[in-house]
């Protein structure tokens, strides 16, 4: 480990190699986070199947390649399937909980991670599949600093998904809606607004945002049935850290995350980059328990 600091504090461009890197990893957590942040303030719902909707559209978008088709058209493509998907499991299963006990949602939610998870598993195997998009590297300060093409693409989907979410909240009739029942759900039923159709698609746009997610992951990284709960977890910190309904926190949280995992990932070794997340969950929740306990003293 100390080897590893050396080489950061004598060479820092490999540092700078590293930060860089990480934000823009870090913009793929930010889209899975944007579901998990929407479905949480507006359903009181707690997504443990967040991570297996990003590992589905990694899949989605692997069988639009074996179909012929360029990768980046599967975006689209496994964001569509996941808006259905989203759709049809909450018709199917989260409006039976959604005015329930947030506990009776974890569980829900929870048997849908590990339906989903041996349902791949029995569909594409275990084996960590990857596709090369073919899109290159960009090369700076004579090569030491690499950045592929692919992971630029997703820092830019996800700033522009998150000012199009804000747009969609603020101007259209259905994200009025959604804001309408995200701040009293009986009221808006007693205007006339469907809530369970708002729910419904909340959960379908939750489900289409992993989507894009699980694209990149599989044209930038790799995806296997199991891959889920590191990228749940991942989306729980960053909405604890930013809070509800706050998107502009949603992106700098998600982007800071990016870059410390990926610079832990660098000094612990790969091996430890998974732990240093769920350690870093800990720390978060002890951190923000503290913060809230504060707040209640002051009110009193």
């Amino acid at each position: 480990m100390w080897d590893n600091v050396s080489i950061l504090i004598d060479a820092p461009i490999f540092l700078v190699d590293l930060l860089v890197n990480g934000i823009l990893i870090g913009a793929i957590f930010v889209l899975a986070a944007y579901g998990m942040a929407l479905v949480w303030g507006v359903m009181n719902i707690i997504n443990v199947a967040q991570g297996e909707y990003v590992m589905m559209g990694g899949f989605v978008t692997l069988l639009v390649v074996k179909a012929g088709l360029h990768p980046l058209l599967g975006i689209p493509i496994a964001a569509g399937v996941l808006f259905i998907t989203g759709w049809v499991l909450y018709r199917i299963i989260l409006y039976r909980v959604v005015d329930r006990d947030i506990f009776i949602s974890l569980l829900a939610t929870f048997g849908i991670s590990i339906l989903l998870a041996q349902l791949f598993n029995q569909l594409f195997g275990a084996d960590v599949q990857t596709i090369d998009a073919g899109l290159g590297t960009w090369y700076f300060m004579d090569g030491v600093v690499t950045v592929a093409v692919t992971k630029v693409i997703a820092f830019s989907l996800a700033l522009g998904l998150g000012l199009g979410l804000w747009f969609f909240l603020k101007r259209s009739r259905i994200g009025q809606a959604i804001r309408a029942t995200a701040q009293n759900a009986r009221a808006a039923r007693i205007l006339g607004i469907d809530t369970h159709r708002v729910y419904a698609i909340t959960y379908g746009l939750n489900a289409a945002l992993c989507g894009a997610a699980g694209s990149l992951v599989v044209m930038a990284w790799a995806i296997h049935p199991y891959m889920g709960l590191p990228y749940t977890i991942r989306s729980f910190m960053v909405v604890i850290v930013a809070g509800l309904g706050n998107l502009p926190g949603v992106v700098l949280a998600g982007l800071g995350l990016g870059a410390s995992e990926n610079l832990a990932g660098f000094i612990l070794g790969t091996e430890f980059q998974i732990a240093f997340v769920f350690i870093l969950m800990i720390v978060v929740l002890i951190w923000r328990n503290r913060s809230l306990k504060r707040q209640r003293r002051y009110l009193k």
